[in-house]
């Protein structure tokens, strides 16, 4: 896969954000059909809950693929796993709200929604907090990129650094 110039990481990256956002799209419908009392906010609930569920699944295989072929350092290693088991763990609760739900046929009782509801807002705290790690591997610890790349930018960087202050010190002398 790599050859053409996409690899496990970059899967992963784009393949994270959907379910992510369907997920937390199906809590807000829930809890807004829960106070409207709306059959269409009930079925969209249903609906993004399915896509999110489908697309997590597919962001999770990816991330675990992503994980064999990253390059860590023992810092970005401990963050994967904890990134890894709140996924594992919020596409569980997802998977299984979404489980009873359909085995139940969408014929719950009051206590049944209310306790599906509750799994799904702690699901929603699981995406958030899934999502949080994500970008701390990415953003503080390079997840994905190569230490030739990273090596290459931190130069270009250096580089880059360096010729803006002198054009900024040959500006502030013309005035």
């Amino acid at each position: 896969m790599h050859d053409l110039g996409f690899d496990w990481p970059r899967l992963h990256a784009a393949l994270n954000d959907l379910p992510a956002a369907l997920l937390f799209a199906t809590v807000l419908f829930d809890l807004a059909a829960w106070l409207t009392r709306r059959d269409s906010l009930r079925a969209a609930a249903l609906w993004t809950l399915w896509a999110g569920v489908v697309g997590g699944w597919a962001a999770v295989i990816a991330g675990l693929q992503a994980e064999e072929v990253i390059e860590p350092g023992e810092a970005l290693h401990e963050l994967m796993e904890d990134h890894e088991t709140f996924a594992l763990i919020t596409m569980g609760i997802f998977t299984a709200v979404l489980g009873y739900k359909l085995f139940r046929r969408a014929r719950l009782s009051a206590g049944e929604e209310l306790a599906l509801r509750g799994l799904s807002v702690a699901g929603f705290v699981g995406v958030i907090w899934t999502a949080w790690l994500g970008g701390k591997m990415a953003f503080e610890h390079g997840a994905g990129v190569t230490t030739a790349a990273m090596q290459a930018e931190i130069q270009d960087r250096a580089q880059s650094h360096h010729h803006h202050e002198g054009e900024a010190g040959a500006a502030e002398h013309e005035h």
